[in-house]
């Protein structure tokens, strides 16, 4: 009988370096920190305001008082940065308060830069909160109106940066909005405030829970003649090099999951800062799942969000930021 020769000539001994957790720590490729993460916060008018929502457990609605809190809880954790999303007062056919300087987005904004003027507060540009039909831009008979939209997206975000706004957001998906958007900034005196554009935001039903917590939910028909179709990765690259030509400095994928292989081929096509959103119904699956023990929260969360960074995601938008922050960092 032939003895096999176990030797490391006959085989690789990829297990050498499995052997115990600080040899595992030691040649790990990708690694996490909570400096990674953007954390969404939904704000809303009212004072004293801390209520959950049912769809996203652990996410609340805050009025802008309560954001100080947040913002004194994201610093001990070493969360750098935020993402503003605001449910308005009154909603109209053009969402007038996504644009009014006194906006629920633009009182948050001031609320959270005088709490900690070091937290990088990223503003969400879009409509779709503040527009009685729920559409992200003008509508004009059943359809949204892709040039007329353009004007109020740069006001928008033109407010948001005279409020306080470090960084300002696209995620309505009008062809143009980058380009209109810049041009507005620099003309307002805001050449140094950079745009994170969601560059490749797909029509997605992962995202049912967020439009249920900013009340965003289309009145009728739906986004997928402006968001992307999710069949579309060559598309998506299209998308983003557009955003890059019309001076975008970050750019985004959403939802991340669904879109590992697009991040990936977007990390090796472009060099900029590249960011990729982990989305409410991504977040709500491992919460449900863990509420009723069929997955370990903290395993399954962190496994998550290092095959996002592993896939090429510089910043990662995440509902899980907090609790991630406290698992990699044993607070």
């Amino acid at each position: 009988m032939t003895t096999l020769r176990t030797t490391s000539e006959t085989f690789r001994r990829l297990r050498r370096l499995r052997r115990s957790e600080r040899l595992r720590d030691l040649v790990r490729e990708t690694r996490l920190s909570p400096a990674d993460f953007i954390y969404p916060l939904f704000a809303i008018h009212g004072q004293g305001v801390r209520r959950e929502i049912d769809s996203m457990p652990g996410q609340y609605h805050l009025s802008p008082d309560e954001l100080a809190r947040e913002a004194e809880e994201l610093r001990s954790l070493g969360i750098p940065a935020v993402l503003l999303f605001g449910l308005p007062a009154a909603k109209d056919d053009i969402g007038s308060e996504a644009y009014d300087p006194d906006g629920i987005v633009q009182r948050a904004a001031r609320a959270l830069k005088q709490a900690d003027p070091g937290l990088v507060v990223v503003t969400d540009v879009c409509l779709c909160e503040y527009t009685s039909h729920g559409h992200c831009g003008v509508v004009v008979g059943d359809a949204v109106d892709n040039d007329r939209t353009l004007p109020l997206l740069a006001r928008t975000a033109v407010s948001h940066a005279e409020a306080g706004a470090d960084v300002v957001a696209p995620s309505d998906m009008m062809d143009g909005r980058v380009a209109a958007i810049r041009s507005a900034l620099d003309e307002s005196g805001f050449s140094d405030t950079p745009i994170m554009s969601y560059a490749a935001k797909q029509a997605s039903a992962f995202y049912g829970p967020f439009r249920e917590a900013a009340e965003s939910a289309p009145q009728f028909g739906d986004r997928r003649g402006y968001q992307m179709d999710p069949g579309n990765a060559r598309e998506a690259l299209r998308e983003i090099e557009a955003d890059i030509e019309e001076g975008a400095d970050i750019v985004m994928v959403k939802p991340a999951l669904p879109n590992l292989d697009i991040i990936a081929r977007a990390r090796q096509r472009f060099d900029h800062p590249l960011a990729a959103y982990n989305v409410s119904g991504e977040y709500g699956m491992v919460k449900a799942a863990a509420r009723n023990g069929w997955l370990d929260e903290r395993l399954v969360t962190l496994e998550i969000l290092t095959a996002i960074k592993r896939a090429g995601a510089d910043l990662i938008v995440t509902y899980h930021a907090k609790e991630a922050s406290r698992w990699l960092g044993g607070h």
